[in-house]
């Protein structure tokens, strides 16, 4: 069974890598992804899928869904850009379109993979008249506005037995480490503005307000827990020196590794902005953008992905693509790649410091790690047995969110990335419906870490997806 996927894969290489990179060229940011979901829905779309457009209110959303009763196993893709990453398919940073978005976390690959892999299956059910549903999840907006909790909250999850997912990355891992859960909240300050040098007493300054609540979190952070994070930038600080500022704005995320912590953390944050209102007589409009839960690993999934991994077998690099891959490692300094694995908690890390590429699949690793990253990924994980696993796509020691990544993503070594990664699922997906006891494991053992916490949805209920946030 496993060979019709893989060999279905293979015969269709070309058109999925030409979508990919199509994607990668329109590089379009969350909830403007027009272009890319319509690519991918109506690829799958033509190959059967029944297809469900703009759920849970972003015209991006979708579900494609294929084949009939249990298990349901679910693929996410993802498919939105990162604002002024664009960049050219060389080895050295030359935009595309100075200031243009970019793929700097290979999104392009995300969406592609998961659809590729998708239709792998449906190949096998129909091929095998098998029982079993595969929906493949569209979802919008990872990067900024947590499309995928907006879909959890709108029960688009509830009947899906278990999920698999795949991002682009340095290694190749299905580790069992956690997340950061997080808020992204603005803060807007309205005052009174005036000519700054002939009438001051006159004005009351929003950018005054903006900058005593910086103050204070800067003060706050020495009485939060070591993993908890704050950080923000001043989208709005007035038009010119002479003119007392009537109107600031900043952004805040913050996170920390469980969502009461980013409750109790956000509720001070917001006093510090109300405190600052008082010193400042302004007024305050809290703008509360999203919010995201933590990462709940699951052990059987992971060991399922690395198995597959292993049976799938690495890519194999041309001299080109290594020759791609050496210009590439130029550009990243060896303390930035020793501390990135070092970071990583891998085992025996200190292997990958000579190496360009990583070419091992080791067993999951990191569980009671930390990643100081957020993802919407995670609210899934609450639902239901989910597992994103990466697979090496550019050169260890790669930031991500970087002019590399964004150039490696639409390359050769992107590509076999992609190939590998779609073969990978498809793999896994297969042994899961073949085996329902694995199904079950999964579940138990998902039960078992939640324990007694229950999810609830981080968004208030009438909390609809800020369509128009990238206008503002």
């Amino acid at each position: 069974m496993k060979e019709v996927a893989l060999v279905w894969i293979d015969k269709n290489k070309d058109k999925i890598v030409e979508i990919s990179d199509k994607i990668w060229e329109y590089a379009e940011l969350g909830l403007k992804e027009f272009k890319s979901s319509k690519l991918l829905s109506d690829e799958l779309e033509k190959n059967g899928f029944m297809v469900q457009r703009g759920i849970a209110g972003m015209p991006t959303a979708f579900i494609a869904s294929w084949g009939q009763g249990k298990p349901i196993i679910g693929i996410m893709g993802e498919y939105d850009a990162l604002p002024g990453l664009s960049q050219k398919k060389v080895p050295w940073k030359e935009p595309l379109v100075q200031g243009a978005p970019g793929h700097g976390c290979g999104h392009n690959i995300h969406g592609t993979s998961g659809m590729a892999a998708a239709i792998a299956v449906k190949e096998v059910l129909t091929r095998y008249s098998l029982k079993g549903t595969v929906k493949f999840f569209g979802c919008p907006a990872e990067e900024n506005f947590g499309g995928k909790v907006y879909m959890v909250r709108d029960g688009y999850f509830d009947d899906v037995d278990v999920v698999v997912s795949h991002h682009p990355g340095t290694m190749n891992a299905a580790t069992l480490k956690s997340t950061l859960a997080i808020n992204s909240v603005k803060f807007h300050f309205y005052g009174k503005a005036t000519h700054a040098s002939a009438s001051p007493e006159e004005g009351r300054s929003a950018l005054d307000a903006v900058e005593l609540m910086n103050v204070g979190v800067n003060y706050l952070r020495e009485h939060v827990s070591q993993d908890a994070r704050i950080h923000y930038v001043i989208e709005k600080g007035g038009a010119q020196p002479n003119i007392v500022p009537d109107y600031a704005r900043s952004w805040y995320y913050i996170r920390a590794p469980e969502r009461e912590e980013v409750e109790f953390i956000y509720n001070w944050v917001t006093d510090i902005a109300k405190g600052a209102t008082l010193m400042t007589r302004t007024t305050l409009e809290v703008e509360f953008l999203e919010g995201m839960y933590n990462v709940i690993p699951n052990r059987t999934v992971s060991e399922l992905i690395v198995e597959s991994m292993r049976e799938v077998g690495l890519p194999k690099y041309s001299e080109d693509d290594l020759k791609f891959a050496q210009e590439i490692a130029k550009t990243i300094s060896i303390e930035a790649k020793i501390q990135t694995l070092k970071k990583s908690g891998r085992p025996n890390w200190e292997s990958l410091v000579d190496k360009l590429m990583d070419d091992a699949v080791p067993d999951p690793w990191g569980e009671g790690m930390l990643e100081h990253a957020s993802t919407d990924v995670a609210d899934v994980s609450w639902k239901v047995p989910t597992v994103e696993f990466s697979t090496a796509t550019w050169v260890l020691g790669t930031p991500g969110h970087s002019w590399q990544s964004t150039a490696q993503s639409a390359s050769e070594l992107g590509h076999k990335s992609l190939i590998f990664a779609a073969k990978v699922m498809a793999n896994t997906i297969l042994d899961l419906i073949a085996n329902p006891e694995l199904i079950a494991k999964a579940k138990e053992e998902h039960q078992r870490r939640l324990g007694n916490r229950k999810y609830k949805s981080p968004l208030p209920i009438d909390k609809k997806p800020p369509l128009d946030e990238w206008e503002k």
